[in-house]
């Protein structure tokens, strides 16, 4: 409890003492660049093989001759849009950007450069902190529709390369009874996933205490944090929205 107390304290110093509107959009800019576009190559290759290999398993399973098809290709949009995209993308975040903000943040507290910050008289919470949080709010659900998009185009040349289905099968499966909802609702779920993995990953490095190794310890602890709390949220979002 203490624990979550302080983390709730700490997310109340992020909005107070804040500094000029200017200076947190060249912040932003800055982590958009860090935490969304160099992130695009690792999250491509994720989604795309998920894709794929979740079509071939699809087709393997399906044996009957009673069931078409296309189900393959239906089985992979529902389970891209659900669950793949958001949520196994999130955990590959957790793991290259969390870590990244942890490491970088307990760097700083080690070295007393967020001490020398406060000397200075600037909150240096909402000045490091805030503009990290924003930016995985803003790239994440953009990282989370390029994921989606990847897993249908890698499901796609998996099942027709594989000869499994035919090109019109897929693109059938694809588009049969759609509910447009679950685009919502994997939206939703990456905004809340993007708070959950920075603000956390920036609490456990903005108070590392110790030394280098302290720092290793420190990413650690906040990638599996990261993930306990996205699986938990993963959880009560499909209890609460489904």
């Amino acid at each position: 409890m203490q624990i979550i107390g302080r983390y709730f304290l700490f997310l109340h110093s992020l909005i107070i003492k804040r500094e000029s509107f200017n200076t947190y959009v060249r912040l932003i800019i800055d982590e958009c660049i860090k935490v969304g576009i160099n992130s695009i190559f690792i999250v491509a290759i994720v989604s795309t093989f998920i894709g794929a290999v979740t079509a071939v398993q699809t087709a393997y399973n399906i044996v009957s001759p009673l069931i078409p098809n296309y189900v393959v290709s239906l089985v992979v949009r529902d389970m891209t849009l659900l669950e793949l995209a958001p949520t196994i993308t999130a955990i590959v975040f957790a793991g290259k950007v969390g870590s990244n903000i942890s490491g970088e943040l307990g760097t700083m507290r080690i070295s007393e450069q967020i001490d020398a910050l406060e000397v200075m008289g600037i909150n240096s919470s909402s000045f490091l902190v805030l503009p990290k949080i924003i930016a995985c709010l803003l790239m994440y659900p953009l990282l989370v529709i390029l994921a989606g998009f990847l897993a249908l185009i890698g499901g796609y040349l998996a099942a027709t390369l594989t000869g499994a289905m035919t090109p019109d099968e897929f693109i059938y499966g694809i588009r049969a009874d759609f509910i447009e909802y679950n685009v919502t609702f994997a939206l939703i779920k990456s905004v809340v996933f993007a708070f959950l993995i920075s603000s956390i990953s920036a609490f456990t490095g903005y108070f590392t205490i110790g030394g280098a190794l302290e720092v290793g310890r420190a990413s650690t602890k906040a990638v599996t944090s990261s993930c306990i709390a996205i699986l938990s949220a993963d959880y009560l979002l499909a209890q609460l929205l489904l």
